[in-house]
């Protein structure tokens, strides 16, 4: 006897089509399974053999081959138990219905619970993009699945109500489809607690504005930190193509969450100055997403940026121009998009006091000049804001003076991005920051003025090309900030200024 159930895999970000296919035939007893599985696969036919007596049924007395196809795809995980149990149920005789616009995704227990799996949510967009009606997920990942729409999710708690619900005995309400809220970008961090500061906040809403990379230098207390952890709160909201994005990478890992599964925050990534490179760029037998993906669409964070391992920083260069990162397996290459914001922080030198207006450094020139080479030119180059915080004074400190809201400032950044989003509409550029080289001059129009400050910087300064473009496309930022259609010189003269601290302590 012979069926096939609709089921799903994963391998990375790639969801696929999964036929479990079953055969029973005269011979020993048996129960095989074969089509790449992994040994979490192999070992389900245990759980299986036990979840099918919770159901009320005997396994059949026969040679049972259970097929994962395609064949030459290697499965993985733990998702195909839940198919399996029903492809069983149906050469045993127990179920003789349609399953033909159905698919099925979930662990099993022995006792016959349905367990939650990782990865729902790109799992369901592939089977609604294949015609599947109705999928049946563990019920507490129903939730994230019923954030696809146009297709019917039903919420599993075991094999039994499932079989019930099935052959018409009983129903598994379907779940409703959930609706995102007005997304809350604040919380208790705000810059409004931030005393002083003005130039290193401006050049941050320059940043959350057009998306760009940036990094803080300046003496330990100044609050370089303070201003990188308050980022979040001026940021735009993401758009409902962002926040499912996102949320696929983050469901691969299991971080959503059951009440809110839809990601509608941007990601606030701080990896310690410990990780690998495979934490950081993702890895592993199955490559699983590293912390550069999982701050898609949002921010990472690297405070004390020279601690981190030399090969680790430079891992990031080619993921911060191309917005992706590349695994390569025997089995597969897999790409993750890493579209994010890279925010670094760091001392001036290993005693933190180098070019203090009061405090002497105690560091060697050589130590100086060892310190700060563990940050290379090409990956300083990519940073497009350099941001020098200098220690706050007392009468900031002191002062009663109530500093600008996160609220306020984030009015200015979204109206920004709206700005940049009709610009861009129809040409895949999400912001400033994105904006290919091709378009660049046609996108930034210059004043005459403009483009003899800009001329006489890049022959001063003696900028590379890929300084030319940031450039512009901070003055970009800026224009779009005071709602300039055409960049003026006092748009690129500050832009000019945020690439001055390289030359200050690297002599670039």
């Amino acid at each position: 006897m012979f069926a096939k159930i609709n089921s799903l895999g994963l391998f990375g970000m790639n969801a696929f089509p999964v036929d479990v296919e079953i055969d029973a035939s005269k011979g020993v007893p048996s129960f095989e399974i074969v089509g790449l599985p992994d040994v979490a696969i192999k070992e389900s036919r245990e759980r299986i053999r036990s979840a099918i007596k919770s159901c009320g049924v005997n396994f059949p007395l026969a040679k049972v081959t259970v097929n994962l196809a395609p064949a030459d795809t290697k499965k993985s995980g733990s998702v195909n138990d839940l198919p399996i149990l029903i492809a069983v149920l149906r050469i045993a005789g127990a179920l003789d219905v349609d399953l033909d616009k159905c698919a099925f995704i979930g662990e099993l227990s022995l006792n016959g619970e349905i367990r939650p799996v990782n990865g729902v949510l790109p799992m369901v967009l592939c089977a609604k993009s294949t015609g599947i009606e109705s999928v049946f997920v563990p019920k507490e990942n129903a939730f994230e699945a019923s954030v696809v729409e146009g297709i019917s999710v039903y919420g599993v708690e075991n094999a039994l109500d499932l079989m019930s619900h099935l052959i018409g005995d009983s129903r598994i309400p379907r779940q409703e489809s959930f609706f995102a809220q007005n997304a809350r970008n604040f919380d208790s961090l705000d810059y409004a607690d931030v005393k002083g500061q003005q130039g290193a906040k401006r050049a941050l809403e320059i940043a959350a504005a057009g998306g760009h990379n940036a990094i803080l230098i300046g003496p330990p207390g100044s609050g370089k930190s303070m201003l990188a952890k308050r980022l979040p709160s001026i940021l735009p909201a993401m758009t409902f193509a962002e926040s499912i994005e996102t949320t696929q990478i983050h469901s691969i890992c299991g971080h959503t969450s059951k009440e809110n599964p839809l990601v509608t925050v941007r990601p606030f990534r701080s990896p310690h100055h410990t990780i690998s490179t495979s934490g950081l760029s993702g890895g592993g037998s199955i490559p699983r997403p590293g912390e550069i993906s999982l701050a898609h669409n949002g921010v990472l964070f690297l405070d004390e940026l020279p601690e981190f391992n030399r090969n680790v920083l430079e891992i990031l260069r080619q993921p911060l121009e191309d917005q992706k990162v590349t695994i390569s397996r025997a089995m597969a290459t897999i790409s993750y998009p890493c579209s994010i914001m890279l925010i670094a922080a760091m001392n001036p030198c290993q005693c933190g006091y180098f070019g203090h207006p009061t405090r002497q450094c105690i560091c060697a020139p050589k130590q100086v000049g060892r310190y700060l080479s563990k940050v290379s030119g090409p990956m300083l180059d990519r940073l497009d804001l350099h941001i020098e915080v200098a220690p706050v004074e007392y009468e900031s400190i002191s002062s009663e003076k109530k500093e600008e809201a996160s609220s306020h400032i984030r009015e200015r950044v979204q109206k920004a991005r709206e700005i940049q989003q009709k610009r861009y509409a129809g040409l895949n550029i999400s912001c400033n920051a994105r904006l290919t080289s091709a378009l660049l001059h046609e996108m930034c129009p210059m004043t005459d003025g403009a483009q003899s400050v800009l001329k006489a910087a890049f022959d001063r300064l003696g900028l590379s090309a890929r300084a030319y473009d940031r450039i512009l496309k901070v003055s970009r930022t800026i224009a779009d900030l005071e709602g300039a259609e055409v960049i003026d010189k006092s748009h690129i003269a500050q832009a000019i200024q945020y690439r001055s601290l390289d030359r200050k302590y690297w002599g670039k």
